[in-house]
């Protein structure tokens, strides 16, 4: 790998508010979510990626790439989303070393009761400050950075 060089001005501008809204827009969200619903942020994003899926049914495997979560993490939300009785947990028929997550029924009413607090905070907190025009431009770049992301090797061997 060859010599790094330092953030150009406009990397920095970049950089320095990515970085703030990494750390204090989950906060702000949560912050108002987990007293309202008893749901953490983290929580809200498998209910909503079972609920989009076919038969509310997603291999454990493929809810951590949905939702960007490592093997480890989201089995420890799921376990807990279990023993809360919004998700259950199924053997895989195809494969039985593998589990799905299901929706449940008091799952799905506990997303459809966090839904418009959510919603609201989300367009306080981000889409009341933006135009038209920069969610246009913006969406396309970050969903770049996502793809990236997304392409990066798994960091764990779960």
């Amino acid at each position: 790998m060859g010599e790094l060089s330092a953030l150009d001005p406009d990397e920095t501008a970049f950089w320095r508010p990515l970085m703030r809204i990494m750390t204090a827009l989950p906060r702000a969200l949560e912050d108002q979510f987990l007293p309202d619903t008893g749901l953490a942020i983290t929580d809200y994003g498998v209910l909503v990626a079972l609920s989009e899926a076919p038969d509310h049914l997603l291999r454990i495997s493929a809810l951590a790439a949905t939702t960007g979560l490592s093997l480890s993490r989201i089995s420890r939300v799921v376990d807990d989303l279990t023993r809360r009785g919004l998700v259950e947990k199924r053997r895989c028929a195809e494969d039985g070393r593998a589990s799905n997550a299901v929706l449940t029924e008091a799952g799905l009413a506990r997303l459809e009761a966090a839904y418009p607090g959510h919603l609201a905070r989300v367009r306080a907190s981000v889409f009341d400050h933006l135009s038209a025009e920069d969610i246009r431009t913006a969406g396309p770049v970050l969903a770049r950075l996502a793809a990236a992301l997304d392409a990066a090797p798994p960091t764990d061997d779960c």
